[in-house]
């Protein structure tokens, strides 16, 4: 069976992506606003920051730039635009709802991240057909349930 993690840089991105998965999770569905959100939300951001510098290392997929470098750019993107408006709050109109929107789908990236590593590591299964599967059906839920919560995000 092939090794999940072959060098250092694998077991932090590793590392990094658990502590993002989790401390994402609970900032999606703690209480807002709160010094826990906060305290939280900063785990996540740095931990996807360690993430996004170790994705841009990893070349054994392709030996070259490939798909997920691009979606790293992508959820680099996200995750600052969740988080610029937080630091320059008093410059940002609605810069609540920016950092919920931005933050959520930064979040939700990483879900799709999550399940498309783990779908292609099935025996015999077809590399872009599995990350699309998961990449759609992530954001299609994704997308939802955004729709649903956003509303109550404005009065936030």
């Amino acid at each position: 069976m092939e090794q999940i993690v072959n060098h250092t840089t694998g077991y932090v991105h590793l590392i990094a992506s658990t502590i993002a998965l989790v401390s994402g999770t609970i900032v999606l569905v703690a209480k807002k606003s709160t010094a826990f959100h906060k305290w939280t939300g900063y785990i996540y951001f740095v931990s996807m920051m360690i993430l996004l510098v170790t994705a841009f290392l990893i070349y054994r997929l392709f030996n070259a730039w490939g798909i997920f470098h691009y979606l790293a750019v992508v959820s680099l993107i996200k995750l600052l635009g969740g988080m610029l408006p937080v630091w320059f709050r008093k410059h940002v109109r609605h810069w609540k709802v920016l950092h919920l929107s931005f933050m959520y789908w930064s979040v939700f990236g990483l879900y799709a991240a999550f399940a498309s590593e783990t779908l292609t590591r099935i025996p015999d299964s077809p590399f872009s057909v599995m990350v699309a599967i998961a990449t759609v059906v992530i954001m299609l839920g994704g997308g939802a349930l955004f729709s649903c919560k956003k509303a109550s995000w404005k009065n936030a």
